[in-house]
């Protein structure tokens, strides 16, 4: 046998499943047979697909058999199978980038940890949790015949080796017929799993989890037959349906119970915690199809990958075409799981006629159309909720909050790309996504405000929606730029996402209200006051602007008397209206964009007693000193990481000596 030594991050992570996640061993079952499903689901639509698959008699089907006495249980599926490189990089290696993040977030609460086991790809070795050691045996449909064996005790190392046709094993699993093509799990229970090698358990674990799976699954076990003196007369091999093999997509929603979408939720989005909501549609008429998406509790691992995995299934008429189309739902919306299964689309539609199909387009849009609608919805109920005083609030209305909260604690952010991507959809987007603010609806972990209750609460005469954008809510929240509006009654965004920065200015007007960001020059126009006054105390701080210019020279683009700097508050940056942000300049350097450099233009309260120093002052050095630690200070606060800190550092202990 050729001898194999696991991918690092696989021998890692089996360890981990081995030593620490027996809580919940239950699942490794439920993965197994999930997997067995995607290997049927595979060949079934190669069979109406492709050529070289179409004449292959397909039976599908799923046996489950079990020694109680050599304490082993065998899972056998009549799908797609697998040649040795099949072997090598679905069971020896992880594909997907998702082992390391999986390991970041186990903890030693191992009845929680087990729950994660199916979202980061890494199903099949969670059988090591019972198993102390595997065996596969396998055929590759439309392959080269061989029948193929992997074995490995979990450890550091698996092994691979070819297995005759006419051997005792390979007849064991059918394999000496050459049509017999799919795979057959051995899982050789350890001590403490010796309980699944028992018809009983393995049935309760089937209805539970397994139900739905849309393939039948047949149970092999020996029934003793008994005299009245209770010896055993006879042993009868008997074969059970253990499932029900239904499409659970296509049955009435009347007819299912919220346990039905949460259970085979978890079987095919691998995910141990129930959904947070589902949306199941039927659709008739000029197009007929089924859609059964989900919202999940957590965001899925790879939601910011840009190679993530997409969470939709399609089928046509019940037959698995793609798992791998991200063209299914839009991406701002690739953390919903689910299915389409569509009555007219062509079984043997490619990928290429998928990404150009009307009636996938139309699907498409009335899906999306249809998940707003239910956000929205979501929001609505909680926000009613929320009316009611906390302490008088139904349990009804403290479920209605809670889900909201997960959601747009969850799923909020990716939502915003909507606003830059979907231009049919936006204005319904931002109705759904919500925001932090100054105001108490705004503030605080579980506290999120809206761009229509921010309306609400305007001032009068009001004209434009006031944001702040930044990578820190904290910091943002003590800029002196936002203390000036919220002094003067206005509320502020505080928008601290990245992505703020790209999609806010994008959408640009909400209904009649422009969005204006204050860190950016001209926004204060908004905040009234004497223009004549303001203009004579522009000019009779000239001198002062002046020599801070001179002393900063190209490090800024402009130096400005501040309209709404006040008390404490010595300077701020902000940025011209016609330059990219810190943020998005960070970001766009970070996807490997040349960024121009743009510059700060810096604003100084003219009543802080340390500009004093610069207006009565004529010695060169100490001006460049106040000039360099304003504008420093000022970037600190914007968040702005400072070219040289040293430099800071150099001229505040200058200023400080003197």
């Amino acid at each position: 046998m050729a001898t194999h030594q696991f991918q690092t991050e696989v021998n890692q992570l089996l360890k981990l499943i081995i030593h620490s996640m027996y809580s919940n061993k239950d699942i490794f079952l439920r993965e197994i047979v999930s997997n067995a499903s995607d290997a049927l689901d595979k060949l079934k639509y190669l069979t109406v697909s492709d050529d070289a698959y179409k004449g292959i008699q397909f039976n599908p089907k799923i046996d489950i058999s079990f020694d109680d006495k050599a304490n082993v249980l065998v899972v056998q599926d009549s799908g797609i199978g697998m040649n040795e490189d099949d072997l090598n990089n679905n069971l020896g290696t992880i594909a997907r980038s998702g082992t390391k993040a999986f390991m970041e977030k186990l903890t030693e609460e191992a009845s929680k940890d087990s729950a994660l086991i199916g979202q980061f790809g890494v199903g099949f070795y969670s059988a090591f949790m019972a198993a102390k050691k595997i065996d596969v045996y396998t055929r590759k449909a439309a392959g080269d015949g061989k029948v193929m064996h992997w074995s490995s005790d979990g450890t550091n190392s698996y092994e691979v080796d070819e297995v005759a046709s006419d051997s005792d094993v390979a007849k064991k699993f059918g394999f000496d017929k050459p049509e017999t093509t799919g795979s057959a799990i051995v899982m050789e229970l350890n001590d403490d799993s010796k309980d699944y090698a028992s018809r009983w358990k393995i049935e309760e674990l089937i209805k539970k989890y397994s139900d739905h799976i849309a393939f039948p699954i047949y149970l092999h076990y020996d029934q003793n037959k008994y005299d009245d003196k209770g010896n055993v007369t006879e042993t009868e091999n008997k074969i059970d349906q253990v499932n029900s093999a239904s499409a659970l997509w296509k049955r009435s929603k009347s007819e299912l119970k919220e346990e039905d979408y949460n259970e085979f939720y978890k079987t095919f989005g691998h995910d141990g915690q129930d959904p947070l909501f589902h949306v199941h549609t039927h659709a008739e008429g000029t197009q007929e199809y089924t859609t059964l998406f989900y919202v999940p509790q957590q965001a899925p691992f790879d939601m910011y990958q840009a190679d993530y995995q997409s969470g939709v299934k399609l089928y046509v008429k019940r037959v698995f075409i793609t798992d791998d189309d991200r063209e299914l739902l839009p991406s701002y919306l690739r953390f919903v799981r689910g299915i389409i299964d569509s009555e007219d689309l062509p079984l043997n539609v490619s990928r290429e006629i998928l990404q150009q199909n009307r009636i996938l387009d139309n699907i498409r849009t009335s899906s999306v159309k249809k998940l707003l609608s239910e956000f929205k919805k979501l929001g609505a109920e909680a926000d009613k909720a929320k009316q009611t005083e906390e302490d008088k609030r139904s349990d009804e209305e403290k479920k209605s909050i809670e889900k909201w909260n997960k959601f747009v604690t969850a799923f909020n952010r990716p939502l915003k790309e909507g606003l830059y991507q979907d231009f049919a959809n936006r204005d319904e987007i931002a109705e759904i996504i919500r925001f932090k603010s100054t105001d108490a609806s705004g503030t605080g972990d579980n506290n999120w405000t809206s761009f229509a209750d921010y309306v609400q609460r305007m001032k009068p005469d009001q004209k434009s929606i006031f944001y702040i954008t930044g990578t820190d809510e904290k910091n943002l929240r003590e800029n002196p730029l936002l203390k000036a509006y919220t002094a003067k009654g206005f509320e502020v965004l505080v928008l601290a996402d990245e992505i703020d920065d790209i999609v806010i200015p994008g959408y640009g007007k909400y209904k009649d209200f422009e969005l204006k960001a204050v860190n950016r020059a001209g926004s204060d126009e908004d905040l009234g006051g004497d223009k004549e006054e303001a203009k004579k105390k522009e000019e009779a701080f000239k001198p002062v602007v002046d020599k801070i210019k001179k002393a900063l020279g190209e490090k800024v683009k402009e130096v400005k008397l501040s309209k709404t700097l006040t008390g404490d508050n010595p300077s701020c940056i902000v940025v011209d209206e016609n330059d990219p942000s810190y943020q998005m300049e960070r970001m766009m350097k970070a996807m490997g964009q040349a960024v121009p450099e743009s510059k700060p233009i810096l604003e100084v309260n003219g009543d802080h007693p340390i500009l004093a120093k610069i207006k009565e002052s004529e010695d060169e050095a100490l001006i460049a000193d106040v000039s360099e630690v304003l504008l420093d200070q000022a970037l600190l606060i914007a968040g702005v990481e400072l070219k040289s800190p040293a430099e800071f550092v150099k001229h505040l202990n200058n200023l400080l000596s003197k």
